[in-house]
């Protein structure tokens, strides 16, 4: 992604292949970048800048690599800097594993038994859970589908071209998806351009992240061109521009309240509030949140709005905690195990999900103390992770063998693979489940 932006109608075509390292990564131990001030990650998309200090090196990074081929174990010197384990019995395992001629996996959005994916090229594929055969497609004249949202049965895909294309799902005779709209509506934009009164309908820059308030009649899109606009769902117009941040918007995410959290470049996370009684601009900024100097590329939040998640380029997820009396955020740590960014974030249950550009996804576990523990690490991808997606029990249904969650991963290396994870109380170790149930597939 380029960091300056463009000012023609057109914005340009965003790049998320990683840039090269002009050194070797080792084979055997990951080294922890850390630093007390980092660029702007806007001309990198993936790896973060590497200010590495060798003394907090070993110490920072507290969980190895593993994989369903590979038990999680930990060395006598660092066990005794995590917090205690919980007493579970952790198994995980891949259960599909998909490569299509699609280029990078750029976005996930999973509802009602289906998965959606898109990626570089103009087809948003449909899967069907749980043998995760595809069972459909979307096709545009455009390409590069950088984002994607699923509510109330209709299917909201953000694309390269800085447009949004909605679709309405229904199931007479057999899944079928009918094409709505395009925001915006290129006659609406030219009348707006025309009578002055709104030439910034359209992002001047690509889409990165999108967030539905179907209650309020609301999508947000957010953008590289630092703003975020508001859109009118009923008739599909802009209602409002909020210039957000210094820097690129990377994620969005919307409480169940109507608070809408807001991820930057710039090494913020701002909160805004809407009131409807403040005319043309009634979103209105209400705290802001440090990230400990380091860009925020993603965001998630708990199921019952309580904790809210931001991944950072340094690989750190920091965490706030809202405030049961007061309702407001305050600081409550960091996870620590990723060696590079961390691209995205999913939250279920009590499990967080977390995907980086070091090519693996952590399985963190919360417990009722507010303590975060790594269950597993999946490793498999052979690039970056751009986009995760979590669903409680096997496929969306509550598991009887146990506390787990089912993944869907999709990377740069053009590969999604479908995850399964289960916890079962008793026998304080992590072990893995390779050998049972599916195979699993290294692509």
């Amino acid at each position: 992604m380029e960091s300056s932006l463009e000012t023609s109608n057109s914005p340009p075509k965003p790049s998320f292949t990683p840039r090269n390292s002009t050194t070797t990564p080792h084979q055997n131990k990951f080294f922890r970048s850390t630093s007390t001030k980092e660029s702007s990650f806007s001309n990198f998309p993936y790896t973060p800048p590497r200010r590495s200090s060798p003394s907090l090196t070993q110490s920072l990074h507290a969980s190895p690599v593993s994989s369903p081929l590979h038990p999680h174990r930990l060395s006598p010197s660092k066990a005794q800097q995590l917090p205690a384990a919980p007493d579970l019995h952790t198994a995980y395992r891949c259960v599909s594993s998909v490569l299509k001629k699609d280029g990078q996996i750029l976005s996930i959005a999973a509802s009602n038994g289906l998965v959606y994916t898109g990626s570089d090229i103009n087809v948003i594929r449909i899967w069907k859970l749980p043998e995760f055969s595809e069972c459909g497609h979307l096709k545009t004249k455009s390409c590069m589908v950088v984002a994607l949202e699923v509510s109330h049965d209709r299917v909201y895909a953000a694309y390269g071209d800085g447009k949004i294309r909605v679709w309405q799902r229904t199931w007479d005779d057999g899944l079928r998806h009918v094409r709505l709209a395009t925001i915006p509506r290129a006659g609406n934009y030219v009348r707006s351009y025309i009578s002055g009164k709104d030439k910034s309908t359209k992002h001047m820059g690509p889409i990165t992240s999108l967030a539905l308030n179907v209650s309020d009649d609301i999508l947000y899109s957010a953008s590289l061109d630092k703003t975020v606009k508001v859109w009118r769902i009923s008739d599909l117009k802009c209602i409002e521009t909020i210039q957000a941040h210094s820097e690129p918007v990377n994620a969005i995410i919307l409480a169940d309240d109507g608070v809408l959290f807001t991820a930057s470049d710039d090494a913020t996370v701002k909160v805004w509030r809407r009131n409807f009684c403040r005319g043309e601009q009634p979103h209105s900024l209400t705290v802001t949140l440090p990230a400990k100097y380091s860009p925020v590329k993603a965001l998630s939040l708990t199921p019952d709005g309580a904790i809210l998640y931001g991944g950072c380029t340094d690989g750190y997820i920091h965490y706030w905690l809202k405030g049961w009396y007061s309702g407001q955020l305050k600081y409550g740590g960091s996870l620590q195990g990723h060696t590079h960014a961390v691209m995205c974030l999913a939250s279920v249950a009590n499990f967080v999900v977390s995907g980086s550009a070091d090519s693996t996804s952590r399985v963190w576990a919360r417990e009722q103390d507010g303590q975060h523990s790594c269950l597993a690490v999946l490793a498999g991808h052979r690039g970056p992770i751009r986009c995760v997606s979590a669903f409680s029990g096997r496929f969306g249904e509550e598991s009887e063998e146990g506390n787990g969650c089912t993944i869907c991963s999709g990377s740069l290396d053009g590969v999604i693979k479908v995850w399964r994870v289960t916890c079962v109380n008793g026998g304080n170790r992590c072990s893995n489940n390779a050998q049972s149930g599916s195979e699993y597939f290294d692509l």
